[in-house]
């Protein structure tokens, strides 16, 4: 069996250890109201975890489609941001390039700048290797996630209703490293909370970005 090289072995590691928290959105899919479908094409068509996350709990919380594709679409900006970083090291044209847009992603991103010091081919082997074996990886769990939510019943008989903000806080946890991240999430959590009586289901967590705009300008 050929040896595979170190740039290939952190991309599965990442790919199989990501991909298997698929589970967890096929769940709250259904628990939102999804069926099994259209959980399954959310995470063909869409593919960013958090975004897909977001969009899920607006609609579970009640929320409009437009406030579903509003939250989703702030959490993606970021996505666009590493493609403009990540364009001229992958030179794609035609095709290509709309395959590297649709799994530039976190982890994508992440594992192709982590081998900067391994040189340009292992940053590009990285970045596919990686991209393409979350996508797979992340659908095929989201399948499973789905089958199984499913086949359990009524959702909030098992608690699966908490599965979205669970996954938001296991998403956000590893993050705060800081004292001002910590504060800046306290700040945004409270304010949340704080418009939650005034505005449409789905729109608090919306509007809880201003919190982030504003620490972003401070000095």
């Amino acid at each position: 069996m050929p040896k595979l090289s170190p740039t290939i072995r952190d991309a599965l590691s990442v790919s199989l250890t990501v991909g298997a928290y698929g589970v967890a959105f096929g769940a709250a899919g259904v628990a939102a109201g999804f069926s099994v479908l259209q959980t399954c094409l959310f995470s063909l068509v869409a593919f960013t975890g958090a975004s897909q996350f977001a969009a899920v709990g607006v609609v579970g919380a009640g929320g409009s489609a437009a406030s579903a594709i509003a939250a989703a679409a702030l959490l993606g900006t970021r996505n666009a941001l590493y493609g403009v970083q990540l364009a001229p090291l992958l030179g794609t044209r035609g095709w290509r390039t709309a395959a590297a847009a649709h799994v530039t992603i976190d982890e994508s991103t992440g594992v192709a700048l982590g081998q900067a010091a391994r040189g340009e081919g292992a940053m590009r082997t990285g970045f596919w290797w990686t991209g393409l074996g979350v996508y797979v990886f992340w659908n095929l769990f989201t399948l499973l996630g789905a089958i199984g939510a499913r086949a359990l019943g009524d959702p909030a008989a098992w608690g699966l209703d908490a599965a979205v903000p669970a996954a938001f806080l296991g998403l956000v946890w590893p993050r705060l490293t800081s004292a001002s991240t910590r504060v800046i999430a306290a700040v945004a959590m409270v304010f949340t909370l704080a418009v939650t009586p005034m505005l449409p289901a789905g729109t608090p967590i919306i509007a809880s970005v201003v919190v982030a705009v504003v620490a972003g300008w401070r000095p």
